[in-house]
């Protein structure tokens, strides 16, 4: 009854009285009326009632999915990254030879006796100096040490020295290209012959060797073994 217009109630009496309809028949059919509208409007809750509340939860569940997109931060494509190759680890450099610097140092002052200690003594820690073995060359000539120094600069070509226009004008080595065997060792690529190697060998042996005599003999006078006229002799000696 709560569905029921009241205007419609009073249309619908107003028209049975006007066709005459008995009082027992219009309350038939206004309960008639009254019982087709309730169970129209049933009907019309089943059908709708569930499709009603389908769309409302798709309208919240969209409204959601709205909010959560809104919130979220905007999507952006990562840069492009260049592929970089893994950096490869730097190659150590090689340590310094503190006795070629000094040696150089007292070689520009021209302490040659002292530039060559240092340069044999860099030797020692790298036999292969290309640098060292000209250098040494240069400082023998220039104490007219022929021997030596022919036989650095043969140690600098076979380690791979070019510079052969440095030999034939660098002042230093002015001495040995005055030497008769200068012009077989320039034809030789600046190479020794296998004799004169073996001699160079020979002499320096044989140049240790006094050397080392001639220490001997000055520990000997140091520690009272020898007077001085003595270690003069024996010196004079070894020098012949």
């Amino acid at each position: 009854m709560k569905d029921i217009n009241p205007g419609t109630i009073f249309f619908l009496f107003i028209i049975l009285t006007a066709f005459g309809m008995p009082a027992p028949l219009m309350i038939f059919a206004f309960v008639a009326f009254v019982i087709f509208k309730s169970a129209t409007n049933n009907q019309n809750q089943k059908g709708n009632g569930p499709r009603n509340q389908r769309d409302t939860r798709d309208n919240r569940r969209r409204e959601r999915d709205y909010n959560r997109r809104s919130r979220q931060p905007e999507y952006q494509r990562p840069a492009r990254r260049d592929y970089e190759r893994p950096a490869s680890k730097p190659t150590p450099k090689p340590k310094s030879n503190p006795f070629k610097n000094s040696g150089i140092e007292k070689y520009k002052d021209y302490d040659y006796e002292g530039s060559i200690e240092d340069f044999n003594k860099a030797l020692q820690i790298n036999p292969k100096d290309i640098a060292v073995h000209f250098n040494l060359a240069c400082a023998y000539s220039l104490t007219e040490q022929k021997e030596k120094a022919f036989e650095h600069l043969d140690k600098a070509a076979e380690l791979g020295f070019t510079d052969f226009g440095k030999i034939k004008t660098h002042d230093a080595l002015a001495y040995l290209r005055i030497q008769d065997e200068f012009e077989d060792f320039e034809k030789n690529s600046y190479r020794l012959g296998k004799k004169s190697r073996e001699n160079n060998t020979g002499n320096i042996a044989e140049s240790q060797n006094l050397l080392e005599q001639l220490k001997k003999l000055a520990e000997l006078r140091e520690q009272g073994l020898l007077t001085e006229e003595e270690f003069s002799l024996q010196k004079k000696r070894l020098l012949g």
